[in-house]
């Protein structure tokens, strides 16, 4: 029998959010991580808050509704307060109740920026970090280290001559540029929109397009991430950024670094070793056809003469199919920002938790 299509509407609902939301969905144990790591966090947000005024947005609620816009690439704070009113997985994520009024657009930024500024986000991912160590999961001897390219909020059109001024006047800010004949550099140019961000090619045969750097250290027993930073994209800023994690490790003992062939550069290798890491870096040797060797790897018998050389690259290799280097840790493809601060942050932020449970396909449209 046909069912007729009329409008079923109710005066009173008695379903809570709770029970809209499968018991097998990824974001119940995300929650159950991350309310375990806001239980250490108070005594960090009582210097950020007067003891008097109106009661702001509760940082707890702050942290999570952030996570929520990393793991679903929402690209904008009004997009993310829009999808958080009809969205019931959201509002149970969060911690709203069906009947709670979202948060204003402005309000919600203003709030998020105290945060940030507090670096809030460094000391969540620490405590994620210490939450998994203390459950055993976290490998104290073999790590891999990879980047991966954070596409700026900033138009080509931008990229101007630092010499240009505004560009022509009555142009506006979205004005026609013609590059054909131009040569542009991150020497001569700069984003009118976002200085800091560079002009970068991530190999041969790809387009150059504005963009940061994230940097990620994860370890080998589970493939967790357990640091990460951001920075300029740089040619160099890789093995840079590698070495900065190595060190805020502080191990004690000796230990390995997986990376693949863009870390075999010799000073790299040199200054792991001067630290104690062995090296487990793919190597990049180019030989051209007749035989004849046009690039000698930084890499030698000391390490290739092992069987765990061997084994870390199959172990990082595996880590990078099975999570998914750039869709699980480099965030959404474009991240709203004003500098690489709050970028960097964002991206710890989103790095604490992404890893500890997969997600499935976003089902907010970037």
């Amino acid at each position: 029998m046909r069912g007729d299509d009329i409008g079923t509407e109710r005066l009173f609902s008695y379903v809570s959010c709770e029970a809209r939301v499968s018991a097998s969905h990824p974001l119940r144990p995300i929650r159950a991580i991350v309310d375990e790591v806001l239980e250490v966090l108070p005594a960090d947000f009582e210097g950020m808050y007067a003891k008097t005024g109106r009661p702001s947005i509760a940082p707890g609620k702050l942290l999570r509704a952030l996570l929520l816009q990393a793991f679903y690439s929402i690209r904008s704070e009004r997009q993310l307060m829009e999808q958080m009113d009809y969205n019931l997985l959201f509002r149970r994520f969060v911690g709203l109740s069906m009947d709670a009024a979202v948060w204003d657009a402005s309000v919600f930024t203003k709030n998020r920026d105290r945060l940030l500024e507090g670096d809030v986000a460094t000391r969540f991912l620490a405590a994620v970090v210490a939450q998994a160590r203390g459950r055993d999961l976290l490998s104290d001897e073999h790590f891999s280290v990879d980047g991966t390219l954070i596409d700026a909020w900033a138009s080509m059109k931008s990229f101007r001559p630092r010499d240009d001024g505004e560009g022509p006047a009555g142009a506006g800010r979205n004005a026609e540029r013609d590059f054909r004949g131009e040569k542009r550099s991150n020497q001569t140019h700069a984003s009118t929109t976002d200085p800091e961000a560079k002009l970068y090619r991530k190999a041969n045969g790809q387009s150059s397009r504005m963009a940061f750097m994230g940097h990620g250290l994860m370890e080998n027993r589970n493939g967790l991430v357990v640091g990460a930073l951001v920075t300029q994209a740089t040619g160099t800023a890789e093995r840079e950024a590698a070495l900065v994690l190595v060190d805020e490790l502080k191990a004690t003992g000796r230990i390995t670094l997986g990376a693949d062939k863009a870390y075999d550069a010799r000073a790299f290798v040199q200054a792991l070793r001067a630290r104690k890491v062995t090296p487990h870096i793919a190597r990049n040797e180019q030989i051209n056809q007749a035989g004849e060797r046009r690039r000698r790897s930084a890499i030698d018998g000391r390490t290739t003469r092992h069987p765990g050389y061997a084994i870390s690259l199959a172990v990082r290799k595996r880590i990078e199919e099975v999570f998914g280097w750039a869709r699980t840790v480099g965030g959404p493809r474009k991240t709203r920002h004003k500098g690489t601060d709050r970028v960097g942050q964002a991206f710890t932020l989103t790095a604490a938790t992404c890893n500890l449970v997969r997600l499935p396909k976003p089902m907010v449209a970037a």
